[in-house]
């Protein structure tokens, strides 16, 4: 989250999609208004996903990077979206700036990041969530608070000393996008809709305006 304080952010124009050119560069100019808007959290993310069943699952997520190559959070391998997301490496996510009036989303295939880039992430994360991500069988049946107590104050002790490893159902995930979509609310519900969509990763973008 930025420390600046909250900035009056102009309308976006029709003619501002055409400015800025591909999606990655008009979802970093997006993303830098909410850091400036937001109270909490502009990095937040609905992330989709769906079971063996096909039956959609939806949570909460940070995104803790991007670049050209797609969207990056982390998490559990074991938990309900790791495990889903081993079965069907397919999610969708939508970022939803109230303050802006805002939102953009997201769809494509899924992969694993390096070990290089989770080892990497893990070692900027703050001790207690590292050692958290030891402790918690994330989306596992817990018997009561104090079992989670436990394995936090257990994990603790084991790593008094030294640096916390990445354990290794710890990792991370990339969306790469096949398609983004991008909305701004109008008077009327007329809202601004434009989608990117490419064949493949390095593949020319397209760009089609939608009917609100």
């Amino acid at each position: 989250m930025s420390d600046t304080p909250m900035e009056a952010t102009n309308p976006l124009t029709s003619s501002d999609f055409t400015q800025a050119g591909e999606p990655f560069r008009l979802f970093v100019q997006w993303l830098e208004d909410a850091r400036r808007s937001e109270p909490n959290d502009p990095n937040a993310m609905a992330l989709a996903t769906v079971d063996e069943t096909g039956l959609p699952d939806v949570r909460m997520v940070l995104l803790n990077g991007f670049d050209e190559r797609g969207f990056v959070f982390f998490t559990n391998t074991g938990s309900a979206k790791g495990q889903e997301l081993a079965g069907q490496p397919k999610a969708a996510v939508v970022f939803h700036w109230k303050s802006l009036r805002r939102q953009v989303r997201v769809r494509g295939p899924v992969e694993q990041v390096s070990v290089e880039e989770a080892d990497a992430y893990f070692a900027t994360r703050p001790r207690l969530s590292q050692i958290g991500a030891w402790a918690s069988q994330q989306s596992r049946p817990l018997e009561g608070r104090f079992a989670l107590e436990t394995a936090v104050a257990t994990t603790t002790a084991r790593y008094a000393i030294g640096e916390v490893p990445r354990p290794p159902h710890w990792t991370g995930f990339r969306i790469v996008p096949s398609a983004m979509e991008f909305w701004h609310d109008r008077p009327f519900r007329l809202h601004d809709r434009v989608v990117f969509r490419r064949e493949a990763p390095g593949a020319e973008w397209s760009k089609t305006r939608l009917y609100p």
